[in-house]
């Protein structure tokens, strides 16, 4: 049960990304602004997992280069996903994103030596019938439509790394990853500037005003940190393969309706659709890769065999 509660909240703080970006209403610029998120991750994790783990955090001296090129990839798909995210509605964003595993799959297959299977023509087939649906360059968000399925890449690109590099997003060494992707950033201080640090932004229906940095902050707490925070702890009790299903298709269905609560935000039918689709075979794609992977390391000698 507790599991179970725990992975609903890891799927809502992470849909909840699109909702703090577009609260901060533009005062600060993206990049500063994942600067800040970056920074307030790292520094949430830094201190929560040692309290919840009851392991330090120690400084990565042995691997640097792994934890700086993470941190790099981190902040280049934290900054396209969030700029996809000043440009487009929340639900376009993250349907678009989730073209994510079949990038991944492909990189597995180009570095890695991924297997593939007869199911995965039919599976390309519904996904690229999905996104015709969808229909990303037509309408007037064709921009963040196409940044958010290049996000898919640049997220699939780490994950296969870290796939190369038997890490996950939850080792020992993402706090300091996002650390050194906040350092990363951090000359957007300058370039882009720190943003209305001070500034409030009334709310008639609250009927009061909130600081626009109570939304950076909890971009990097609510949405990042506490995320993988959470991550780190299921994953103890639940299968990652089992987690990545779930995650594929809850997170994005209750980012589209936070859009839709908060923003008024409606998809388009085709969106709708298309966006079934995407997700749909995306969904079947990775439960095919976990398989393949669950049988690699149950029974290597029959992979082995093909």
């Amino acid at each position: 049960m507790k599991t179970v509660l725990l992975l609903a909240l890891i799927t809502f703080s992470e849909a909840t990304i699109g909702v703090f970006v577009k609260l901060t209403d533009g005062r600060i610029p993206i990049q500063t602004l994942n600067f800040y998120a970056l920074t307030f991750a790292a520094i949430f994790l830094l201190i929560a997992l040692p309290l919840a783990t009851g392991q330090r955090q120690t400084f990565p001296r042995d691997n640097l280069v792994d934890t700086g090129f993470i941190g790099l990839l981190i902040a280049l798909q934290i900054s396209v996903f969030n700029f996809a995210m000043t440009v487009a509605p929340i639900a376009n964003v993250v349907i678009f994103w989730s073209i994510a595993p079949f990038f991944t799959f492909l990189f597995s297959w180009l570095f890695l030596g991924e297997t593939a299977r007869r199911s995965y023509i039919f599976i390309f087939a519904l996904a690229i019938t999905g996104i015709v649906l969808a229909k990303p360059l037509q309408g007037g968000h064709m921009l963040g439509n196409l940044v958010a399925l290049a996000d898919g890449a640049v997220y699939a690109a780490m994950v296969t790394y870290m796939r190369y590099e038997g890490k996950t997003e939850t080792g020992n060494d993402i706090a300091w990853s996002m650390l050194a992707g906040a350092i990363i950033l951090s000359p957007f201080l300058l370039i882009s500037g720190p943003g209305d640090v001070t500034g409030t932004i009334p709310y008639d229906a609250l009927g009061m005003d909130l600081p626009v940095m109570l939304w950076a902050f909890c971009l990097g707490v609510v949405s990042t940190g506490f995320a993988y925070f959470g991550i780190s702890i299921v994953l103890k009790t639940l299968n990652a393969n089992t987690y990545a299903l779930v995650d594929i298709i809850v997170s994005p269905v209750v980012a589209a309706t936070l859009g839709f609560l908060i923003f008024g935000e409606v998809p388009h039918p085709g969106m709708i659709y298309g966006g079934a689709l995407l997700l749909g075979s995306g969904f079947w794609l990775t439960r095919e890769m976990a398989q393949a992977d669950d049988r690699r390391n149950v029974h290597p000698e029959q992979c082995a065999r093909g």
